[in-house]
């Protein structure tokens, strides 16, 4: 097969560049990216996530005062502060879109509603399981 070192020199056969870096970092990535500007409806973090819908702003418990700070935030500074998983994937999606300058109106959405039927196809229907017509007396074979 394959291998990185040859049995007979021990001369590694790829450079180290070619080489995937096998460790984690634990980096903000949150703390690389740009902070983008306020506008004229959007001047406060409260104000953000307000527009962005879904009461953003009670499901973040200690909203940061500063425009800087709540831009520095990560999703584990989010889960620190009391968000669940949809909830601080969804804020985290809208942050992105908005540091890409597309305004708020275009990309915030509401939460789809529960199913009130659950289950696929003819089995379940209206909320009912749906039994066939076959006779009784027939058994299969």
């Amino acid at each position: 097969m394959f291998g990185l070192v040859t049995s007979s020199t021990r001369k590694t056969l790829f450079p180290a560049t070619f080489l995937p870096s096998l460790n984690r970092t634990f980096v903000n990535r949150a703390l690389t990216k740009p902070i983008p500007p306020t506008n004229e409806t959007i001047t406060t973090p409260n104000d953000f996530l307000k527009n962005i819908g879904r009461s953003m702003d009670t499901k973040l418990s200690p909203v940061p005062e500063s425009w800087d700070d709540f831009w520095r935030m990560s999703g584990l500074d989010l889960r620190k502060a009391g968000m669940g998983v949809k909830d601080r994937r969804y804020a985290l999606w809208c942050m992105s879109k908005y540091r890409r300058g597309l305004a708020v109106e275009e990309f915030a959405h509401e939460q789809k509603p529960q199913k009130t039927v659950r289950g696929w196809g003819p089995s379940v229907q209206n909320g009912k399981r749906i039994r066939s017509k076959r006779p009784k007396n027939l058994k299969r074979k």
